[in-house]
């Protein structure tokens, strides 16, 4: 009985691994289904990334940096209504979306930076707006920080870049050896809840974005991309950058994110006192994908055109 039972537990846990057994999507199937254009795939520092642009080549420019695990279709909505009055430049950060992985494996912060830099002047893009959220929020703020000539105003999506409780900065996180499995274990159902958790509401998690994240996330080399991000991610204290952005800057938080809670806007603030801030009701750590039509209105005024 004690054989049977034995037995039984391995078919059980076969049974589960394959149907958690998740291999890559081949890059050609990816380009067809996500990739607007070939001409959309530029040569930027060294590395390819995926970049759209839309509205008027002549209009003031405003660049949008996505979160971790996100591509430039998150911003889809803000993007074509934006386009009216801006040049928009949206672009996949290495390793996300159909930018391929870093070929030298540096997923810093730094890198971040000069990839931004190097991309605006791929686009002959002298000053922008720039609009980040989470991961791209803080990728976002470092370059203003950095080359405060260069951006017009700034626009914080609940922005990454202080350290939680407990941690300190200047270290490199570990990560785990569980995280770890996602390199071959990322089933669509579980992918979904995570997303989830993202949003003040579930329910307007539509099925597309998730099999657009899943997809994406099955790109080559995009997983073990992700997990090198995550041990790169070392931040710095932002009491000695902070101040130094010129811009204006705007901070957007959904009320009900718990990601990174709206309560983080006094962070920011007491390095930016000119920073207006936004809380959006109801809304949760993504309102440009939860709720487009009314998150974008406070961007839209503070920006202008």
């Amino acid at each position: 009985m004690a054989l049977l039972a034995l037995i039984g537990l391995v078919v059980v846990l076969a049974a589960l691994a394959a149907w958690a057994w998740t291999p890559d999507r081949g890059r050609a199937e990816l380009e067809a289904r996500y990739l607007a254009a070939p001409g959309d795939m530029l040569e930027v520092g060294g590395t390819r990334l995926h970049v759209r642009e839309g509205g008027r080549a002549d209009a003031p420019a405003v660049i949008l940096l996505h979160g971790f695990g996100a591509s430039l279709h998150t911003w889809e909505p803000w993007a074509e209504a934006l386009a009216a009055t801006h040049r928009v430049i949206r672009y996949d950060l290495p390793g996300f979306g159909l930018s391929p992985p870093d070929p030298n494996g540096d997923y810093s912060l730094a890198r971040d930076v000069a990839l931004l830099g190097a991309l605006m002047d791929r686009l002959g893009v002298a000053e922008a707006a720039l609009v980040g959220h989470s991961m791209g929020g803080r990728v976002a703020w470092h370059f203003a920080a950095r080359h405060p000539a260069r951006v017009t105003a700034l626009v914080l999506v609940a922005p990454d870049g202080f350290a939680s409780p407990g941690k300190s900065y200047g270290e490199a996180p570990k990560v785990g050896p569980l995280l770890g499995l996602m390199r071959h274990f990322l089933p669509r159902a579980l992918l979904r809840p995570n997303l989830a958790a993202a949003y003040a509401d579930p329910s307007r998690l539509d099925e597309a974005t998730v099999t657009r994240y899943h997809d994406l996330m099955r790109a080559p080399g995009a997983r073990d991309a992700m997990l090198a991000r995550l041990s790169q991610a070392v931040l710095e204290d932002p009491a000695g950058l902070l101040p130094r952005i010129t811009a204006p800057v705007l901070l957007l938080w959904g009320e009900q994110d718990r990601m990174i809670p709206a309560t983080h806007a006094a962070d920011y603030v007491r390095f930016l006192p000119e920073a207006q801030v936004v809380r959006l009701p109801g809304l949760g750590h993504v309102p440009h994908e939860e709720d487009p039509a009314r998150s974008l209105p406070p961007v839209a005024t503070f920006l202008g055109g």
